[in-house]
């Protein structure tokens, strides 16, 4: 089965506003696994990895995250060789 992995640091309004866990809950609805953190600068770091088209919809939808969220800018890297990990974890 073919994977992809993201790794994804989210910028504007973004912590404070139920960022990671409505992130966790995306991923879980996508069947995503990786995980999500708060940065010391403000920003929302994330690790998306899963089947293609799931990891590309979460990616979209990060640009947006929950309501109370005024996302400003998503970077995005490709990750060559995506780890596995056991469900999505908000840390």
């Amino acid at each position: 089965m073919e994977r992809l992995g993201l790794h994804c640091w989210i910028t504007g309004r973004v912590q404070g506003v139920w960022f990671r866990q409505a992130t966790r809950e995306q991923a879980e609805y996508h069947n995503v696994s990786g995980w999500v953190c708060n940065l010391p600068d403000g920003r929302v770091e994330a690790v998306l990895v899963g089947e293609p088209n799931a990891v590309r919809q979460l990616e979209a939808w990060l640009s947006v995250g929950p309501e109370l969220a005024r996302v400003a800018d998503v970077e995005v890297t490709l990750i060559d060789e995506p780890e596995s990990f056991d469900g999505f974890e908000v840390r």
